[in-house]
């Protein structure tokens, strides 16, 4: 019988860190939703990115806070439960949490299967178990491990990004001229579409809040984890507006609207050579996000189990591989089940829309902690993000604007 702990080896660096974070951003998003936001907002796609990123950015500042009062795996739960003190809505809670890495990582394995039969003629169903079983085993293995396997793919990503950036980047010498076409909406009907297409592109900037699930395996986290968070989130938001002008100006928007794999066809009118390396390393960043997806939602399983009295052997680690085995299988299983049996457009509206609620759940935890007074919660803990404060309650009135604009657009 293997030996088991109930305690996680602290063996992730900042480099780790930051890779890990823009490995699940990148391989959620860009990637895959350029050509969707487009379909929304139209030439005004780039502003769409940015509105969510403002958010996103907000938000952020939140949990790089929390997550140095509150340093436990269960995340965005624990930081539900110091603020509120209601264990049926930290319950809740860690859920959706979970329910999130599952369905987003379902989502990328039904992106990952129609990018991949661009490339190879394959059977859907046993494609999709191979890769499930894979990585699964990937995460079981080790975290330093996993994470180093993601780092490299991450790596790759953004090459990719870059790859399109050089050969497609000299359209956006038509910037200048195009300044108020791509930034300032004329009227309602803009307007609708730049929120609609900012409802979409959240989605590319989930990431960040995952990293606070492994905490508990970070070197000195008070101090990595705010300068990560703040890290991935600048150098996601500079790529996905640069890829999103470019994408603007490269396809009519017609196409862009339409393609199912945009910046291989950006790059088809330059060079097809580019443009099929970067197909496949868009299959590289779909696995590589499914990878980290299974890592966080095993790991808030783990701590959930741990600290709210959950079955014993969810919280249980190995001592072979210091990871929580049982809880990775588990989640494993559980995205194998959603991937097969919901379609990806379903998965990826239901993803942005859970963590649109956790993300307004997270900012007002932190407001009531400050306005209370609580341990350190007003400090500036954050003050080498150049002593900007969170500003938690104007990021949960803009979550809840969204989720509010999104039901009744349905």
């Amino acid at each position: 019988m293997i030996g088991t702990t109930n305690v996680l080896a602290r063996r992730i660096n900042q480099p780790l860190l930051i890779l890990y974070g823009l490995g699940t951003i990148l391989g959620a998003g860009i990637y895959v939703l350029v050509g969707k936001v487009a379909a929304e907002a139209g030439l005004l796609a780039p502003l769409s990115f940015i509105f969510a990123a403002f958010i996103a950015w907000l938000t952020a500042l939140s949990y790089s806070k929390l997550v140095v009062l509150f340093p436990k795996s269960a995340g965005e739960a624990v930081y539900i439960e110091h603020s509120f003190g209601k264990k049926w809505l930290t319950l809740t809670v860690g859920i959706l949490i979970i329910l999130t890495g599952v369905v987003s990582a379902a989502t990328l394995t039904n992106g990952f299967i129609g990018y991949l039969l661009l490339l190879i003629p394959v059977n859907e169903t046993i494609a999709m178990i191979s890769i499930v079983v894979v990585l699964t085993m990937v995460a079981v293995w080790g975290i330093a491990e996993s994470l180093m396997l993601a780092a490299l793919i991450t790596v790759i990503e953004v090459m990719g990004l870059l790859i399109v950036l050089a050969f497609c980047g000299d359209v956006l010498l038509q910037l200048p001229e195009k300044l108020e076409q791509l930034f300032v909406p004329t009227s309602v009907a803009q307007f609708t579409g730049v929120l609609s297409g900012a409802f979409l592109a959240f989605y590319a900037f989930i990431g960040f809040e995952d990293m606070v699930n492994v905490v508990e395996e970070v070197k000195q986290p008070q101090r990595t984890m705010p300068r990560a968070i703040f890290w991935v989130v600048l150098v996601s938001t500079s790529l996905y507006v640069l890829i999103a002008l470019v994408a603007i100006f490269s396809l009519p928007l017609e196409d862009l609207s339409h393609s199912n794999s945009p910046l291989a066809d950006m790059l088809a009118q330059r060079s097809f050579g580019a443009a099929k390396v970067v197909s496949v390393i868009s299959v590289f960043a779909i696995v590589n996000g499914v990878l980290i997806q299974l890592i966080m939602a095993s790991r808030v399983c783990y701590g959930m189990s741990k600290q709210y009295g959950g079955p014993v052997f969810l919280h249980r680690v190995s001592l072979s591989t210091q990871t929580p085995v049982f809880a990775t299988l588990t989640i494993g299983v559980a995205i194998l089940i959603f991937a097969l049996f919901f379609p990806l457009v379903v998965l990826a509206k239901f993803t942005s829309f859970i963590i649109l609620i956790i993300f307004a759940l997270v900012n007002l935890a932190l407001w009531k902690l400050q306005r209370g007074n609580y341990q350190d919660a007003s400090k500036e803990s954050i003050t080498y993000i150049g002593g900007l404060k969170s500003y938690p309650i104007l990021a949960a009135i803009l979550c809840i604007g969204m989720l509010v604009f999104q039901i009744s657009h349905y």
